[in-house]
């Protein structure tokens, strides 16, 4: 497995992969040294993060390898169709998958997410509207949805 890092505006972003894909993708709340030099096999999806972060992305397109059990990649595939500047509730996504009843799973799937921001849980809110649970901090999760779906206030003057 290989590892990068780079600086993201929500704080220093870790990727690790290998040939078969990306496993895994994290904020970090500690400082760690950017990546100077990227591994050949992380370099598309460091290229497609910058890009999401400038604004010019919303999809990905590298190789996804995240380990977890079944029902957790049921999840996470899931989450993949939730579009780009969209929200879904939690009580959404369960019944997407088939069973009201395992929203707490679903929740807990969710938060298991190894592949931040790519595989969108950040997309998942709660059914008032709130923005509930995210490993990252509530703070990045508004921001990553204020980022994929700015309101433009009209100027009154």
């Amino acid at each position: 497995m290989k590892t990068a890092y780079i600086k993201s505006p929500l704080g220093i972003t870790e990727i690790i992969g290998d040939e078969n894909g990306i496993s895994n993708i994290s904020v970090l709340d500690s400082e760690k040294e950017i990546s100077t030099a990227i591994p050949d096999m992380l370099k598309d999806a460091v290229a497609e993060l910058q890009d999401y972060f400038a604004g010019n992305r919303n999809d990905f397109t590298f190789k996804l390898n995240p380990k977890g059990t079944d029902f957790q990649q049921k999840v996470w595939q899931e989450l993949l169709n939730i579009p780009f500047g969209k929200t879904m509730s939690y009580l959404e996504l369960s019944k997407k998958l088939g069973d009201v009843k395992a929203i707490r799973a679903v929740a807990s799937a969710n938060g298991k997410n190894p592949l931040w921001i790519v595989v969108p849980c950040h997309r998942v809110i709660g059914t008032d509207g709130s923005l509930t649970g995210y490993a990252g901090g509530l703070w990045r999760k508004k921001w990553l949805l204020e980022h994929e779906n700015p309101s433009h206030q009209q100027s009154l003057f």
